[in-house]
Order: structure tokens, then C-alpha cells, then sequence
């Protein structure tokens, strides 16, 4: 993000009661493309009075909230399609996550936590050290996952039942459906030109139920494995990140769907 770009999430008004997609866009199309544009010029834009003064108590709250990093406050209040709005915002405070299994439903069924910040690549083994991984998510303000909202968060969520996830959360399987590509992660990777290492391409997630059996015989080549290949799925949504943030936020800026 250039140095004169506005902040994505201080131009977002959709965590303002009331208002909509249609009214943010016809903010922005008046001039009002960030809070403080709007709180300078507030009373002139095409919003009726209750709309103003809802926008202006949110914004004003806004603007504590984001300087005391109050990422829970936002993930609340933003529609839950929108948290991607929050990236350059607390971007310093990323947990790429991604989880394996065994090929059960059951919250025992979790073998393998990635965690990634963008620096430092953390995993958590079942029978090892996957209880160390509610401390360690806690520092997070942001989750991005792919496909999480079905699959990695509901099964986190029964594994740890005392465990609050109050971070913002971008799940790219359907931020890039909303920009047109569509697939699984490695297929959304081998559209975006990414190149996976020679020992993890062509693994999924059938393999790493395989590989987890095999280490469970045994085999401790086969966790090496399975920890590489997480560890792909994992470090590779960083870039996805990357480009998908910027290919949703021309679309929204330039009123795409």
C-alpha cells in the first residue's frame, strides 16, 4: 500500500447501523472517502439526519477503537465478508492458519495446527504439542484461513471449547470467488503462479491422512512430510493474501459486486 492511499478500513462505513453497501457507495461517489473526510463535511451528505448522526457516533467510536488496536470491536461489527477491509489495519498481527486430520469429524481428530505470522511458522502436533496452541493463537488480531469458515474454525472451536476466537477473520476461498476465481487452495495457487516445493506438490488432504497413519506406525519420515506440506498450505495464503486483497479492493473501490 503506497504512503498516499487511504486506509481501507477508514474508508469502510458498513459497520454503521443502517448502512449498506448502496449508502457507502453513494459516500464515496459525494467525497466521503474516509472517516475524516466525512466527520469534516458531516451534514452534507446524501444520507438522511439519523443516518449522520449513527455514522458519526461509529466513526468517532472508529477512530478510538483503531488507535487502541481494538481488533474484536471491529470483528464484530463488520460483516463478517468484510474483515479483508481490516488487512492494512492490523496486518501486524496476522495468524495464517491451517489444520490437518486424521479423516474423522471428532475434536480428537485434529493431528497437525499450522500458524503463520508472516515471519515465524508454528505447528502443533497432536500427542506433542497441540495444546500450546490456544496461547499462541492469542496473539493474533487477524485470522486468514481458506476455507476456515467451514472446515478449520468449526473443528478448532470443538477441540478447544474454552478457546474465544474474537479475531478478525478473512477466509480467501470466498474473498477470491468474489473476485472471480474459483477452485481449492492449490488450484487458486497454480492461477496465481505459485510454485509449490518438489516434495509437497501434489499432496492433498488425502495424503495427509495417509501420512499421518504412517507416522502414527511409525514412520517419522511421514510427520517430516506432513509438516512440510502444512507448512506449504500455510506460508503460500501469504501471497495469496497479498494479491487477493488488492484484486477485491479495486473491485469494491470501483462498485464491482
Amino acid at each position: 500500500m503506497s504512503s498516499t492511499e487511504i486506509n481501507m478500513l477508514e474508508r469502510t462505513f458498513l459497520h454503521a447501523p443502517g448502512v449498506g453497501r448502496v449508502t457507502e457507495q453513494a459516500l464515496w461517489g459525494a467525497g466521503a472517502n474516509s472517516w475524516q473526510a466525512f466527520l469534516e463535511g458531516s451534514g452534507q451528505w446524501p444520507i438522511t439526519e439519523a443516518q449522520n448522526a449513527s455514522i458519526v457516533s461509529t466513526l468517532n467510536e472508529s477512530l478510538v477503537r483503531l488507535e487502541n488496536g481494538d481488533f474484536a470491536w471491529f470483528a464484530r461489527l463488520l460483516p463478517a465478508q468484510e474483515h479483508w477491509r481490516a488487512v492494512p489495519s492490523f496486518g501486524y498481527q496476522l495468524g495464517f492458519l491451517d489444520i490437518e486430520t486424521n479423516g474423522g469429524q471428532n475434536a480428537e481428530d485434529i493431528t497437525v495446527i499450522g500458524l503463520y505470522d508472516g515471519r515465524t511458522m508454528r505447528q502443533f502436533v497432536a500427542g506433542i504439542n497441540l495444546h500450546d496452541f490456544p496461547n499462541a493463537v492469542a496473539d493474533t488480531a487477524m485470522l486468514v484461513t481458506f476455507f476456515g469458515t467451514v472446515f478449520d474454525i468449526p473443528f478448532i472451536k470443538r477441540a478447544f471449547p474454552r478457546l474465544s476466537l474474537p479475531q478478525l477473520h478473512v477466509d480467501l476461498c470466498y474473498l477470491f470467488r468474489r473476485v472471480g476465481r474459483k477452485g481449492g487452495l492449490k488450484s487458486i495457487e497454480r492461477q496465481l503462479g505459485i510454485v509449490r516445493s518438489s516434495a509437497a506438490d501434489g499432496l492433498d488432504g488425502m495424503d495427509a491422512v495417509r501420512l499421518w497413519q504412517e507416522y502414527r506406525l511409525g514412520r517419522k519420515r511421514s510427520l517430516e512430510l506432513l509438516l512440510n506440506y502444512n507448512a506449504e498450505d500455510v506460508k503460500n495464503m501469504a501471497e495469496l493474501l497479498q494479491t487477493g486483497y488488492h484484486m477485491i479492493r479495486r473491485q469494491t473501490l470501483s462498485g464491482g459486486a
